[in-house]
């Protein structure tokens, strides 16, 4: 059988949780996940290092039960980003296919982020190709 990770990456608001859906997988391991309390997002930035632990915990979980397609939907800015999900990938035989969403839709992102953190977020994007 043949498992795929598919890790999305891409500026918040670019629409990576709407790719994501595309897969048709229930599999889908965001970081935002994290931040929600009640059915409303409650972002903070302290949490953020627990809200990525969550995700590469989850990200584990699908695998141990070989779900077929897994989505990663993050910013993964950076390379070492990737990391801990190729890792998991290799122990656990998924392929890896990174995908870079671009914002090419006229609409805000879903959590407000503002402008100085989506610029903070472009200086840190770097792409291995």
């Amino acid at each position: 059988m043949k498992k795929d990770l598919v890790i999305l990456r891409g500026l918040s608001g670019s629409g990576k949780s709407t790719v994501g859906q595309l897969f048709g997988t229930k599999a889908i391991c965001s970081a935002d996940d994290y931040f929600v309390r009640g059915g409303k997002y409650m972002w903070y930035g302290a949490g953020l290092p627990h809200a990525h632990d969550w995700c590469i915990r989850k990200c584990r979980r699908f695998m141990k039960k070989q779900a077929p397609i897994i989505v990663i939907d993050n910013t993964s800015p950076r390379e070492r980003d990737l990391v801990p999900y190729q890792d998991l990938a290799r122990q656990f035989g998924y392929r890896v296919h990174s995908i870079i969403v671009e914002h090419r839709h006229v609409g805000v992102n879903k959590h407000d982020v503002p402008e100085e953190d989506l610029e903070k977020q472009r200086s840190r994007f770097n792409v291995k190709l």
